[in-house]
């Protein structure tokens, strides 16, 4: 299929370039190309997407980019340039030393060599194509995994010229994150959410005020929590258990329907494993609520879920309307984002029309209400006149971002109004998802003062 190939070609095209700006970044290389790219510490790679794990998701689907087209191309010339950028994306993916990316890695190479094998073995496709799958060797395939552990090893010692400045992809298996940042912290504290609400779940976006309104038992996963990093496990905290499992379950029978254990097709096959990483990348944090992942996992999904025969009809295909509407929806949304955006800017970088009383051209958005809404409680000083306001503004954004910043306008225009007992709470909520903060913000609110709610 054309477009499939054209797809293949597309992700491994852009996993090349994010390879190769990856690992200037990883050199401390990337500084002239700034601003196309950025430029992080020593030792840091992730392309343009600023992240490891969304880095790692892109190699590993460029990956399956170049093994599918390996199977589809004859020319030896061809084969020879695909295991050339294999490598070079083997590299990178070592250069994130991301753990999603190495379980990515370690399914893909598990899989295609199973299929290399099998394809050895006079294993063909259907009996209507002619079309053979020609993977690599299964022992090259598995010659990755120990290449890639010695391409971890090395990376480090060439960037930091072997003085241990540099963090290694082995260091990150050995040390793990700290406790109260780790991901089982962070299911745990989501599962005792789950608990407290398993039918209807706290509600969509709820989860980072349902975090910080919570005591927990036992560790508390300390960062403002907006996500599950677990895609079943956030459509169960939000939605509850019921919806998560209606969700997944309901995909989960897609899958089994479809047999992806009986393709043939290399193309269609590169396209569920393009769907397998990302919901493996889904299943430790959520890469679905990204553009570029959406993208690609609604491609995949298009092909191998292919829409039924289509009717003749009068009016208008269905698809020109549906691009028309979308092209509407996309201008006004980035007009919205832009106008809104001007208030986070410098007033230097404002367009001109948004140098002067910015904060009042931007309200009434539709689609970017809680960020407006948001910056308008952070720039609003709480004085006697304008507590009432101000306290009914922050109920309002402490459901968005539950941050300090917006706790302490919802404890002193709760103090102002004479809500002692809503101050006292908040105080307390406080202390124990900030404690840190909520000690900096005691400590300068007392000599002011100021009637400071202190938890009991």
């Amino acid at each position: 299929m054309a477009s499939t190939a054209v797809l293949a070609g597309g992700i491994l095209a852009a996993g090349l370039l994010s390879a190769i700006l990856g690992l200037l970044q990883y050199y401390g290389l990337a500084e002239p190309l700034v601003p196309w790219t950025t430029s992080p510490a020593l030792g840091q790679a992730y392309g343009n997407l600023r992240q490891r794990n969304q880095f790692a998701t892109l190699i590993s689907m460029a990956l399956m980019a170049a093994l599918g087209l390996y199977a589809t191309h004859a020319s030896a010339r061809a084969r020879r340039g695909l295991l050339a950028s294999a490598v070079l994306l083997l590299i990178a993916a070592a250069a994130s030393t991301s753990r999603t990316g190495l379980l990515q890695l370690l399914s893909i190479v598990g899989v295609a060599s199973f299929i290399a094998r099998r394809e050895r073995r006079g294993w063909r496709v259907e009996a209507d194509s002619q079309m053979q799958i020609r993977l690599p060797p299964p022992l090259l395939l598995l010659s990755t995994i120990p290449l890639y552990f010695v391409i971890a090893w090395a990376l480090p010692q060439w960037a930091g010229g072997g003085s241990g400045g540099v963090e290694s992809m082995l260091e990150r298996l050995h040390t793990g994150a700290p406790d109260d940042h780790s991901r089982l912290t962070l299911w745990h504290n989501v599962l005792e959410l789950i608990v407290q609400r398993p039918w209807t779940g706290w509600g969509w976006g709820e989860l980072s005020f349902a975090h910080y309104s919570t005591h927990y038992t036992g560790v508390r996963f300390v960062e403002i929590l907006d996500n599950a990093h677990n895609l079943p496990l956030h459509l169960a905290v939000e939605l509850g258990i019921p919806a998560a499992v209606l969700i997944c379950g309901g995909f989960f029978w897609m899958v089994i329907l479809a047999k992806p254990w009986r393709e043939r097709d290399p193309m269609r096959l590169m396209a569920w494993g393009m769907l397998g990483a990302i919901v493996l990348h889904s299943l430790l944090e959520y890469p679905l609520w990204h553009g570029p992942f959406q993208l690609v996992f609604g491609l995949c999904m298009g092909i191998l879920w292919p829409a039924a025969g289509r009717g003749s009809a009068t009016w208008p295909k269905p698809s020109t309307l549906a691009a028309a509407a979308l092209l509407l929806a996309v201008s006004f949304a980035s007009w919205d984002y832009i106008r809104v955006s001007q208030i986070y800017l410098p007033p230097d970088e404002r367009l001109p029309a948004y140098e002067e009383d910015t904060l009042a051209k931007m309200r009434g958005t539709w689609l970017f209400a809680r960020q407006a809404e948001f910056a308008e409680l952070t720039l609003t000083t709480v004085t006697p006149a304008n507590a009432a306001e101000v306290h009914a503004l922050a109920q309002r954004v402490i459901h968005f971002s539950p941050e300090p910043r917006v706790i302490v306008k919802l404890i002193e225009s709760a103090e102002l109004l004479g809500l002692e007992d809503e101050a006292r709470f908040q105080a307390e909520r406080f202390s124990d998802a900030f404690p840190k903060e909520f000690a900096h913000w005691l400590k300068d609110a007392q000599p002011s003062g100021a009637a400071t709610a202190s938890p009991q």
